[in-house]
C-alpha cells in the first residue's frame, strides 16, 4: 500500500512539472516574440530618409535602444520640427499621430524628422501586473494592422536592477528609483549612462546637430490627472504654444496651456529648453487605458475610451475633462495631436516668418468624425 502511495506521489510530481515545464515554455515564447516583434510602418511619398538614432551615439547601436529617425524633407528651405511618438508606449495616441505623419503626410518647406518609437524598449513588454492587452489593431483598406501597446518605461531586460533613488543628471534632482527607466525624465542625457539615458542623449545630439527649430513630445494621460489636454511648454516656447492653442480653441478643440516647472528636471519640455536650441512643447491627451479608475483593461477600451467606471466617476465629478457614452476615441486623441502640431506650424511662421509646410494633416473633425485608418497606407 505504501509503494503505491508513493508512486502516485511520484507520478503527480512528474505530471507537474511537465505541466510547469509546458508552460513556462509556452509563456517564454510569447515573451520572446512580443520582444522582438516591429509593427509595419509603410513610409509615405513624404519621407525622403531616414537613419538610425544610434548615428548620434554609436553605443546604441544593435541594443533595443537603437531607433528609426524618418526625415520628410520639403522642395524648399525652411525651419524644422522635431516629433517624439512612443516615449510611453502605453499611450497609443502619441504613437499613432507619428505613425500617421509618416505614412500619409507631405512636406513643401522646411524639414520634418519624426520618431515613432521614441522608446524603443518600452515597445518589448507591458507594464507588469496592469493586464494590458499586448496589440491593438486597426482595420485598413489592405487589411488588420497590429500595433503594439507597450509599457511606460525601459525593459528591465534592457536596465536592471532600479536604483533606490534615482539622480537624474546633471540637476542632481532625486526621483523614484523606478524613473530611471522612463524616457521623459532622462533628458538632456548621459553619453555613458544607462540605455533610457543614452537614448535621451542621442535625441539631444539630433536636436543640436540637425538644428531643430521646434520639438513637440507626444503624450497621454489618466482623465483624472489634472495636466491633460493639454500643452506644457518651456518659457522661450510658450508664446509659439499660447498662439496655437488659441487657434485650436477657435477650431473647437478644449486645451490649455501649462508652463514648464522650472525645477522638475529631466523632461523634454525643461531640458531641452534649457539645452538646446530648440522650441519644446509637450502635448498630453485623455486616455481611459491610462487611468487608475477603469475596468477592464482591453483593445476596445485602448481605441474606444469607453469604460463605465470613468462615466460613474466623471457624473461624480472626479475627472478633469468631459466624459460621457461617447468615450475618447483614439481618432479624438490623435486629432488633437495632429492638429496641435498643425498649428504649431503655423504659428512658427507668424512669429517667425519661415513656416513649416506640413501638407495632409486632417482637419480636427475630418478625424473626430473619420477613421484613422484613412490616414494609414
Amino acid at each position: 500500500m505504501l509503494e503505491k502511495i508513493r508512486a502516485q506521489k511520484t507520478l503527480i510530481t512528474a505530471l507537474c512539472l511537465i505541466v510547469t515545464l509546458a508552460v513556462t515554455i509556452a509563456a517564454g515564447m510569447d515573451f520572446y516574440q512580443f520582444r522582438n516583434y516591429q509593427e509595419l510602418i509603410l513610409p509615405g511619398e513624404g519621407v525622403t530618409g531616414s537613419f538610425m538614432l544610434s548615428e548620434y551615439l554609436p553605443a546604441l547601436e544593435g541594443t533595443y535602444g537603437d531607433t528609426t529617425v524618418y526625415v520628410m524633407e520639403g522642395k524648399t528651405d525652411g525651419p524644422s520640427m522635431l516629433v517624439l511618438g512612443g516615449t510611453h508606449p502605453n499611450e497609443p495616441a502619441g504613437h499613432m499621430a507619428a505613425i500617421a505623419l509618416v505614412e500619409h503626410c507631405t512636406v513643401d518647406a522646411g524639414t520634418l524628422y519624426v520618431i515613432p518609437r521614441a522608446n524603443n524598449s518600452a515597445f518589448t513588454h507591458n507594464d507588469a501586473q496592469e493586464a494590458s492587452p499586448h496589440f491593438y489593431h486597426i482595420q485598413t483598406a489592405s487589411g488588420n494592422r497590429a500595433f503594439v501597446f507597450g509599457s511606460r518605461a525601459t525593459n528591465p531586460l534592457d536596465q536592471w536592477p532600479d536604483p533606490d533613488v534615482y539622480t537624474h543628471q546633471p540637476s542632481g534632482q532625486s526621483l523614484s528609483g523606478s524613473e530611471t527607466r522612463n524616457l521623459n525624465r532622462g533628458y538632456p542625457g548621459v553619453a555613458d549612462g544607462n540605455m533610457t539615458e543614452r537614448a535621451c542623449y542621442a535625441i539631444t545630439e539630433l536636436i543640436q546637430d540637425k538644428g531643430i527649430d521646434i520639438t513637440v513630445d507626444l503624450h497621454e494621460s489618466s482623465p483624472e490627472y489634472p495636466t491633460i489636454n493639454a500643452m506644457v511648454a518651456h518659457e522661450s516656447a510658450m508664446e509659439l504654444a499660447s498662439n496655437a492653442l488659441l487657434d485650436m480653441m477657435l477650431d473647437g478643440v478644449l486645451i490649455s496651456l501649462e508652463p514648464s516647472p522650472p525645477t522638475l528636471h529631466g523632461l523634454t519640455h525643461r531640458e531641452l529648453g534649457d539645452f538646446t536650441d530648440t522650441l519644446p512643447v509637450l502635448m498630453e491627451t485623455a486616455n481611459p487605458s491610462h487611468g487608475r479608475l477603469r475596468g477592464a483593461t482591453n483593445e476596445e477600451l485602448v481605441l474606444t475610451g469607453k469604460d463605465p467606471y470613468y462615466l460613474k466617476a466623471a457624473a461624480n465629478g472626479y475627472v478633469w475633462v468631459p466624459y460621457d457614452e461617447s468615450g475618447v476615441s483614439i481618432e479624438e486623441r490623435v486629432a488633437r495631436h495632429l492638429t496641435g502640431i498643425h498649428y504649431l506650424c503655423e504659428e512658427y511662421g507668424t512669429l517667425y516668418g519661415e513656416t513649416l509646410s506640413i501638407v495632409g494633416i486632417p482637419s480636427y473633425d475630418e478625424l473626430l468624425n473619420g477613421s484613422l485608418s484613412d490616414y494609414l497606407n
